[in-house]
């Protein structure tokens, strides 16, 4: 079984269901509910509840938001290294969800910012590593996660590199971005992002031209499916899991923690981007960014 370690954010997700436009000004009724979240917490909940052993980093504030994400890692079955930061408040994302299913999100990092090496576990036994870009953004926390790369590197633990959201993107260099890349194994980001990095509006292209950096990349199409290359190959495509839409919140690191799981051991690359897929198809039926049943103890 692989162990993967899960670098990034631990979140509280404050989601707000809404059916119709927002009135600015006035009330708009909505459904709403609370979940964990976090791009390196939730790959590492639906790797752990789909057969793999995962590790996440996970900083919180003394607060109860940082005691409740906590106890939903232990009850995923997912390690951590439930790091208390005093002073600080818990990761919140306020996320509006309307009526097709999309998402809009505000972030607070809060206590994730400041990562380091020094919230590291020992290195041994992980096959892989799962890296948000969130982290490497944010800059109380890049020196760290730019340490964090240089240790992985030399103890040739591949690296699986999620660079986060255009609004995000946007925050740093496209250059800048361009040289992270070529310090990880493996590229997955979705049809927007590609295009943003590589300036290629063919998802094709756009692989092409990021593979120069990285020597796997895959790129999330949504509803359309998703592409993988290794360089040097041919491309890969799969259709998206039929499904009924509800909340797309979290769909990508779904899909990351299905491909890492079959690509960290080893496994064809159609059958990592089908693994995606499919826990892609699974989250998007459900609000949150996590799988909807914790695993019984």
């Amino acid at each position: 079984m692989a162990r993967i370690l899960c670098i990034g954010d631990i979140m509280l997700d404050v989601t707000a269901v809404i059916g119709k436009d927002i009135a600015q000004g006035l009330e708009t009724r909505a459904k709403i509910s609370t979940q964990g979240g976090g791009a390196a917490a939730n790959v590492a909940s639906w790797l752990a509840t789909n057969g793999s052993s995962a590790y996440a980093i996970a900083r919180v504030g003394d607060d109860s938001a940082g005691r409740t994400v906590l106890e939903e890692l232990d009850k995923f079955g997912v390690e951590h290294s439930g790091s208390v930061i005093e002073g600080a408040n818990t990761g919140v994302v306020i996320v509006i969800v309307d009526g097709l299913g999309e998402r809009t999100m505000f972030p607070d990092s809060g206590a994730n910012a400041g990562l380091s090496k020094n919230d590291l576990p020992p290195l041994e036994g992980f096959d892989a590593i799962y890296l948000s870009g969130y982290s490497l953004i944010n800059p109380f926390s890049r020196e760290g996660i730019l340490e964090i790369i240089a240790i992985a590197r030399e103890k040739k633990i591949p690296i699986a590199f999620d660079p986060a959201t255009v609004g995000v993107l946007v925050e740093t260099s496209i250059s800048k971005v361009r040289e992270w890349i070529t310090l990880v194994d493996l590229l997955i980001l979705n049809e927007e992002e590609a295009q943003f990095i590589s300036g290629k509006a063919n998802p094709i292209e756009a692989a092409a031209d990021l593979l120069e950096l990285a020597p796997h990349v895959v790129i999330k199409r949504g509803a359309i499916g998703a592409l993988g290359q290794r360089r040097g190959e041919s491309v890969v495509q799969v259709e998206a899991t039929p499904t009924t839409v509800i909340d797309t919140t979290g769909a990508g690191d779904a899909f990351a923690a299905g491909f890492i799981q079959v690509w960290s051991a080893g496994g064809e690359l159609i059958d990592a981007l089908k693994r995606g897929a499919d826990l892609a198809g699974r989250c998007v039926a459900v609000i949150g960014s996590r799988p909807l049943v914790a695993p019984q103890k």
